[in-house]
């Protein structure tokens, strides 16, 4: 799941580094009311595990959803937002910059941007060791939209440089992995 609507969102800006995203920029009001209309409405199979990126907008998100089932969210620093560098705290329009240097090289780090590679690495590890751990269960992990773009495209076997071919996930949107029936 892609975190609610943010206050980043709506500022349009990049949030990506820690010391700005783990305790500011949390959902906006419109990201509160697709979080109300998603619960409300759930139509996936109920998680019994959810596990979040540490950053406000995800823990936000992963508290509504864990209050709706009654679910300790459990924090995963691993499924942070991407850091994209010199370009924190500016306009969300420079990501196109870096997407158009991933696609050339997805092991850049120009701008001092997290490489693609070691996002899919880390993002993988994350799924990886869940499903060895929680064999069973249903587990919902909030992250952010390009970690999540990247893991999706890592999954699928594509690659890692193509990752901006994925439709783009949009705020509080949920995409089944695997084969679970609908509770």
């Amino acid at each position: 799941m892609r975190h609610g609507h943010s206050r980043a969102n709506e500022q349009n800006l990049i949030i990506s580094d820690p010391r700005a995203g783990l305790a500011d920029y949390g959902l906006s009001v419109e990201g509160e009311a697709q979080l109300a209309r998603l619960v409300d409405g759930w139509a996936w199979p109920a998680p019994t595990r959810l596990h979040h990126s540490d950053f406000l907008r995800t823990t936000q998100t992963a508290t509504r959803v864990a209050a709706r089932f009654g679910l300790s969210p459990c924090p995963e620093p691993r499924l942070r937002e991407r850091h994209f560098g010199d370009f924190e705290a500016r306009s969300a329009d420079r990501y196109h910059e870096v997407w158009a240097l991933d696609e050339r090289d997805p092991t850049h780090r120009t701008h001092g941007v997290e490489p693609v590679i070691a996002v899919a690495e880390r993002m993988r590890a994350v799924i990886e060791e869940l499903e060895r751990t929680y064999a069973g269960e249903t587990i919902l992990v909030v992250s952010h939209g390009d970690p999540l773009q990247i893991l999706l495209t890592a999954l699928e076997g594509r690659p890692l440089h193509r990752h901006r071919d994925r439709p783009p996930l949009l705020p509080a949107s949920i995409t089944p992995l695997g084969e679970a029936p609908v509770a």
